[in-house]
């Protein structure tokens, strides 16, 4: 997910003294580091779009014709019309749901609303492939819900192999994203804007639409710009229900003519590749026009208080059956109907459910050695990696926000940047780029290759967990330390870094779930060996395992709900907030 503010700079001294040789290497050599893992995948695609052979042949000579190619493609411009309509459904649909739920379960006194608020976050914990599986599984068409619609109605009322039909499922996992927004935005707004509407004689509907919701504008503004650039690059939606039912987006584009393929067409994917980032680019930049512009809407200031909640009446315990019917539709259906056929032969409504109860799939996949071995990998990529990349964003906010590093500010951006990566250019990129750099052949077919591309397209995730906290913290902690003879690496070491314990704790358990989900990078990288949850659950569900994949599913909503619990539980960690 985006990175939702600029970490600045920190401010230098009026007579800064020459750094120590340590603190020199430590800041050099992260700026390096991050620019190389940053450059690494963006260079090649670049390179590769202006070749008429794949980079990694000799004899390949620089050209415009792949551009010619791809913008003459027969049903190029049917591609990209599904991907921006897709994309624009899915905007409308996780805003108008993302926002009605920011009021309803924020800033009403309809029961229950806390507990659906969290249960409302829940399809962003999880990833896009399991859920597609999952909204396969209840309204497919044999899905639990489908036959039960069939032989009451005659017929099921839906059908998710349409682009509405995908819009509403991603608009329905993008709808948290709104609510965050929404949730952050209601919680500093000046609630005597909304008392002094009240006194003046406004009923509920009237404040919310003249004082309310136009102060959450800048959020839902922003949001939406960032549900789009979401739509734009995903895979898994389009894949299980446009592919089928022959409607290709872009990211269908890249998978059919690059993993999927026998024989790539490397300059044809490199290029679609540029066109997707470059289009990507201009929607972070106008995140940051969005978030750059909202000074006028700004009312919070001097003492804050708790707004006070908007009074239902007779509308509590129908808007409250709404919103359970919603919760058990969209979200407990899906996720719970896929944990159900993980532990069934077949999940209909036609067969009792306990005459096909059967631990087999499971049995099943210890059986086959892919299977835990994607496991065992997603274990030891979200382990490892989460640790190595908290270490790298620690660095990189400290470097930014606590030092007189002279390139702070390109650091700064170089670390942001990954934000408009999305994740099939990024592992196109980092495949191009193992094929131009024979030395590092050792790693290419490793789980290491997965790990760096993962923390280069993570790393603004990550500071968005740690830059909030640091940005808080006064600097006369560590300058404390400076006075005292310490350098930049032991105030840090010894000072911030315990300090920051609590941030580096969420970063290290969001990164950990984040890399845990992730396949789109993983299917342009893996190979046999080096399988990930996501890769092996896309190959299952090719092969028509459904009893697998819903056990595999399992699992990782098991592994993921675990983690989630334990930071809330043990550290105190708010994964959302």
């Amino acid at each position: 997910m985006a990175v939702t503010f600029s970490l600045g700079t920190a401010a230098p001294d009026k007579a800064p003294r020459p750094l120590p040789l340590r603190d020199i290497s430590i800041q050099y050599g992260t700026a390096l580091l991050t620019v190389a893992l940053v450059a690494a995948p963006l260079l090649p695609v670049l390179y590769q779009s202006f070749l008429d052979g794949a980079l990694y042949d000799s004899g390949q000579q620089l050209t415009l014709g792949n551009f010619r190619r791809l913008f003459g493609l027969d049903g190029f411009g049917l591609v990209v019309w599904n991907t921006l309509v897709f994309a624009g459904l899915t905007t409308v649909i996780s805003q108008v749901l993302g926002t009605l739920a920011a009021l309803l379960f924020g800033r009403t006194d309809m029961p229950g609303a806390r507990l659906f608020g969290e249960l409302f976050l829940w399809p962003i914990y999880l990833s896009a492939l399991v859920l597609s599986f999952g909204w396969y599984t209840v309204y497919g068409p044999a899905g639990y819900l489908t036959l039960l619609a069939q032989e009451w109605l005659g017929g099921a009322p839906w059908d998710l192999y349409t682009l509405s039909g995908m819009a509403l499922i991603a608009g329905a996992s993008q709808a948290p994203v709104a609510y965050i927004y929404c949730m952050a935005s209601a919680s500093i707004t000046d609630p005597s804007l909304e008392e002094a509407a009240r006194i003046a004689g406004a009923g509920t509907l009237r404040t919310v639409s003249r004082i309310t919701l136009p102060l959450l504008m800048p959020a839902i503004a922003y949001s939406a710009v960032l549900n789009f650039t979401v739509g734009l690059e995903l895979l898994a939606i389009p894949l299980v229900f446009g592919d089928p039912a022959g409607i290709t987006v872009l990211t269908t584009f890249l998978y059919n003519n690059g993993v999927a393929s026998a024989r790539p067409d490397h300059g044809l994917v490199a290029t679609a590749a540029l066109l997707m980032l470059a289009v990507v680019c201009v929607l972070v930049w106008l995140q940051g026009r969005f978030l750059g512009n909202t000074r006028r809407f700004v009312t919070l200031g001097g003492k804050a208080t708790r707004p006070r909640p908007f009074r239902l009446g007779r509308l509590r315990w129908p808007l409250f059956a709404a919103s359970l019917a919603y919760i058990g539709l969209t979200v407990a259906a899906p996720i719970g109907a896929l944990i159900l056929r993980a532990f069934t032969s077949l999940l209909s409504p036609m067969v009792a459910i306990g005459e096909v109860l059967t631990l087999g799939n499971f049995t099943s996949m210890l059986e086959y050695p892919v299977y835990m071995r994607s496991i065992w990998n997603s274990l030891l990529i979200s382990a490892i990696g989460g640790v190595l990349a908290t270490g790298l964003v620690a660095l990189i906010a400290t470097i930014v926000l606590r030092s007189e590093f002279r390139w702070r500010g390109g650091l700064n951006y170089m670390a942001l940047f990954p934000r408009a990566v999305p994740g099939v250019v990024a592992g196109i990129g980092f495949f191009y780029a193992f094929a131009l750099m024979p030395g590092f052949g050792g790693i290419r077919n490793t789980i290491w290759v997965l790990i760096l591309a993962f923390t280069m397209h993570y790393i603004p995730v990550g500071l968005g967990a740690v830059a909030p906290m640091l940005m808080q913290m006064s600097p006369d902690l560590d300058r404390a330390a400076r006075v005292q003879g310490a350098d930049w690496w032991t105030a840090t070491r010894r000072v911030v870094f315990p300090l920051m314990r609590p941030a580096l704790v969420a970063c290290l358990t969001i990164l950990f779930i984040t890399f845990f989900k992730e396949y789109t990078t993983a299917i342009f990288l893996f190979a046999p060996g080096s399988e990930v949850i996501g890769t092996t659950l896309l190959q299952a569900w090719t092969q028509g395992e459904v009893g697998l994949v819903s056990a595999l599913a399992a699992v990782q909503i098991l592994v993921i709900a675990t983690c989630v619990a334990l930071a809330r539980a043990v550290f105190g960690v708010r994964l959302h907030g």
